[in-house]
């Protein structure tokens, strides 16, 4: 066996587990009646190879979708497999999850199969000085069997070293390969010789030595199977490729990295619950009493979570919320569309671990009698408007805007969870309360597919039954009170990230509340003639494309394109998909384009068919029935570097390069009597890398009010600015603003169209007369580093945890993020800074101007025709007000009928 003092990686084959576990084991099912059998013997079999072989790394790894290259090879690989069972692919997902769930790297590559990827993954290893188990029952992996490399069939218990593969095939592993050709493999579909087994091949092999010893002596061999020996000469040379394990796939991942993690205790609590394996759940925490979901009937008493039904019992937690110095609260409604959801009811907690639930209009058969809704809003209305007492909750702001819809403004807002854990770490994927539950609170909540299924039969919330809906909702205001209660320490120990927290981001919430339920205006005819337009221009490309072709093919089909391309007019291949095919990708069509008519037509029509879709027919569809206006909705908790991000619609997407994509902002429009202001922060993030970096070149240029790209081309070509052409300022231009996004000079000359050496020439200019910007970087990147983040001008953490990783395209993309971020982060906090500075100036009393977009950055106002000149010099000083730098901050304001004027 390996040796035991080297360090251990243990390779699970998951597909074949998968496939055995689910044919070995009864016809499971949980209680919901979904198979479960595959799910049990896979994860079983995991648990029990942990506990067993306790090694330091670990990976489970399954076939990719699709065809492999053996495919290519020979068309009729695999050909006889019978599709998957549907009661096996529904365990698939399941299956991933709790694998991760479990801490297990878990492994995936187009267009190999699970056995190439173990294969390569066993030979680093060996190189790495590591041993290796590979589980799995699949004779192929018999041929990497070494010193080092072991196989073990959890299913029987049977373990294979060298001498146990000789024991068992009667071959030694190198020649595995040659035994497997000469038997043929009927799962595969790869045929042998026929009528030789394997005691044939043994011998065989025993006698000639080798598949290329046989097929020599093919002629010498007597019998009907030297006879069917020599009808296989043909095939057999394919079947040894066939067999052959690939060991050199390219993966994202090389052995040291498949680090076991800590379980999920609540995610797997749930799974475990899920699907019915409740006999592990004792596991998770020693105790027998793991907290999962749906753990026990008592779970909500014994937390202290009421149903208040009785006047007397509301009462009672009417005057405790007076009492308390914070309360956490929660609404429940009808649709997540903030500006069409009916209250359903509230909840409260001002103690962790108790909560109590409202109802006010559950409907359903059987429904208990509830207090109504609008003697309970007259009576709590004072709490709510009170900005003496103090709220905490998660996503306020949507609570803030349904209670809006009842003439309710909703104060007091103190605190909000989702912020808190934003400012604390921008990078993490998820703020949502379930995520932080789990993160911060190791704790597993119950999500609303749980209480309301999932699909076109999901249940709003006032069809949920009061047994259920009561717990779940109690639990939302409960668990928001733990997380501030855990999270507010850590935002006190950061002085600066708690003063973004506070000054910013948390008044932020009620600016942008007023923005999204103002809405903006739309002239829905004016959409439905662009629609029109846009779908005559599509016809015209289509046919202009037909004609290039040469015939009639579907201009949406990738497969269809990438036909007429590469087969029939025999354009170069640039690029390849996972699975060797010629790619059809934007980035391919684009280069393709520069020669070629045909993939610039190709790229012309999607465009346009993304403006059709995504607006001119979207947009009408999106106007608000009682307002007749669109209310997007802006999120503070998405992107990464403090930006607002926006949907249904998204506004951050509309295109300004194009004409049509400028038309479409012509559609946003305002009420008779009324002016939009479009204010707009001139070369921002140059300016924000002038004040970071210190260069005084790059100062100077800015407080002249220099053109900024003629003054870089006069730096970068040695010329005066007067003789500056307008290639000159373009490339420029394009120098400036790629470096600040860490476009390398192969980006540069890609761009510019020129030869990467000129390009390399220009961005080396740069640099020796913005020396300080270099000097900035490379500090940048190096306190990242050492760091593992890097902040904005007003505090902003950024965390860039792959700026040490080993793998370069991971580590050379961090670098790019951890120079970036700064600027761009802190471009996201001056706007903000300046929408809060807007609103306590000019819009809180004042009905003559409001706030209706923000877009980059950029502010859009509906102003009353007549009062809009005297704003425009307000807004213009408000921005310019809201960060102080060594350059000035200088902001466009335009105005017009429509958005597009007013640019």
């Amino acid at each position: 066996m390996p040796a035991m003092d080297k360090q251990s990686l243990v390779l699970v084959d998951g597909s074949y587990y998968l496939f055995r576990a689910y044919h070995a084991m009864p016809e499971f099912t949980n209680a919901r009646g979904e198979p479960t059998g595959a799910l049990y013997g896979v994860v079983n079999m995991l648990r029990k190879l942990l506990r067993e072989e306790q090694p330091d790394y670990f990976a489970v790894v399954f076939d990719a979708k699709g065809k492999s290259f053996r495919n290519d090879m020979y068309a009729d690989y695999k050909a006889h497999r019978p599709p998957t069972p549907d009661n096996l692919i529904v365990q698939i997902e399941p299956l991933h999850e709790i694998i991760r769930a479990l801490g297990l790297p878990l492994l995936c590559v187009d267009g190999v199969e699970a056995d190439d990827v173990i294969a390569t993954l066993a030979v680093k290893a060996q190189a790495a000085g590591m041993t290796t188990l590979i589980s799995t029952g699949d004779k192929d992996l018999a041929q990497l069997v070494n010193d080092d490399i072991a196989l073990i069939n959890t299913m029987n218990n049977a373990r294979y070293d060298r001498a146990g593969v000789i024991e068992k095939y009667g071959v030694p592993p190198e020649r595995i390969i040659d035994y497997l050709a000469i038997i043929g493999d009927s799962t595969d579909n790869i045929p042998g010789v026929h009528k030789a087994g394997p005691k044939t091949a043994v011998k065989w092999l025993a006698e000639y030595g080798s598949l290329e010893g046989i097929i020599a002596a093919a002629d010498s061999i007597k019998g009907k199977v030297g006879g069917y020996l020599r009808d296989s000469l043909h095939q057999l040379p394919l079947n040894k490729q066939l067999i052959t394990l690939k060991t050199d796939v390219a993966l994202a991942v090389a052995p040291p990295e498949l680090l076991i993690c800590p379980q999920d205790a609540a995610a797997l609590g749930a799974h475990y619950v899920r699907w019915g394996f409740r006999s592990w759940l004792p596991e998770l925490n020693g105790t027998g009493k793991a907290e999962h979901r749906g753990a026990s009937a008592k779970d909500p008493a014994e937390r202290g979570y009421i149903t208040l039904l009785d006047e007397s019992g509301w009462q009672a937690w009417l005057e405790r919320i007076h009492a308390a110095p914070l309360t956490a609260f929660d609404t429940e409604t009808t649709s997540l569309a903030y500006m069409d959801a009916e209250l359903v009811g509230m909840s409260f907690a001002t103690d962790a671990h108790s909560a109590a639930y409202l109802p006010l209009a559950h409907d359903y058969p059987g429904a208990p009698k509830q207090l109504g809704r609008a003697a309970v809003l007259a009576e709590l209305r004072p709490w709510l408007e009170s900005a003496q007492h103090k709220k905490v909750g998660q996503n306020l702001k949507y609570d803030k805007n349904v209670l809006a819809r009842y003439g309710i403004t909703l104060r007091g807002i103190a605190h909000d969870c989702m912020l808190q854990s934003y400012v604390l770490d921008s990078t993490a994927v998820r703020h949502d309360l379930d995520s932080l539950a789990q993160k911060y609170l190791d704790r597993q909540t119950t999500r609303y597919e749980d209480i309301a299924g999932k699909g076109a039969k999901q249940l709003s919330f006032n069809q949920i039954a009061l047994a259920e809906a009561a717990p779940y909702a109690a639990e939302d205001a409960d668990i928001s009170l733990q997380l501030h209660q855990h999270l507010w320490p850590k935002l006190t120990a950061q002085k600066k990230c708690c003063e973004l927290y506070t000054d910013i981001e948390l008044p932020l919430l009620s600016v942008i509340s007023d923005m999204e339920r103002g809405g903006v205006q739309i002239d829905t005819a004016m959409l439905a003639e662009q629609s029109q337009g846009l779908a005559e221009a599509m016809q015209v490309l289509e046919q202009d494309a037909f004609e290039l072709a040469g015939e009639r093919f579907n201009i949406g089909s990738p497969k269809q394109i990438q036909a007429i391309l590469y087969e029939k007019l025999g354009l170069p291949v640039l690029s390849r998909t996972p699975k060797g095919q010629p790619s059809t990708a934007e980035a391919v069509l684009q280069e393709l384009a520069i020669d070629y008519p045909l993939p610039k037509l190709i790229l012309e029509h999607r465009s346009v068919n993304k403006l059709k879709s995504a607006y001119t027919d979207k947009l009408p569809l999106l106007v608000n029935r009682h307002t007749g206006r669109v209310h997007t909705s802006y999120h503070q908790a998405i992107a990464a570097t403090g930006r607002l991000s926006s949907s249904d619609p998204n506004l951050q997407n509309i295109p300004i390069r194009t004409e049509a994509g400028r038309k479409i902002r012509q559609a946003f429009t305002c009420p008779r009597g009324h002016i939009l202001l479009a204010a707009d922060y001139s070369q921002i993030e140059l300016r924000i890398m002038a004040h970071l970096s210190g260069d005084e070149t790059l100062l100077a240029a800015f407080n002249n009010n220099a053109d900024i790209h003629q003054s870089t081309a006069a730096e970068v070509f040695a010329l005066p600015p007067a003789q500056i052409s307008g290639e000159q300022r373009r490339a420029a231009k394009a120098i400036n603003f790629g470096l600040i996004y860490g476009m390398s000079a192969w980006g540069l000359a890609k761009q510019l169209g020129i030869q990467r050496s000129a390009a390399q020439d220009y961005v080396d200019r740069y640099f020796q007369r913005y020396p300080a910007v270099r000097a900035y970087m490379d500090k940048v990147r190096e306190q990242a580093r050492e760091a593992g983040y890097v902040e904005t001008l007003f505090g902003r953490r950024l965390y860039v945890p792959e700026i040490r990783s080993r793998h370069a395209a991971r580590r050379q993309y961090a670098e790019r993020t951890a120079i970036n971020a700064p600027m761009q982060g802190t471009a996201a906090d001056i706007i903000k800074r300046a929408m809060l500075a807007i609103d306590r100036e000019l819009l809180q009393t004042n009905d003559e101007i409001k706030m209706i977009m923000q877009v980059h950055d950029e502010l859009v106002f509906e102003v009353r025709a007549e009062a809009a000149e005297k704003y425009q010099p307000a807004i213009a000083r408000l921005m310019g007000e809201a960060a102080l730098l060594d350059v000035p901050l200088l902001v466009d304001i335009g105005s017009g009928q429509n958005w597009d004027e007013a640019h």
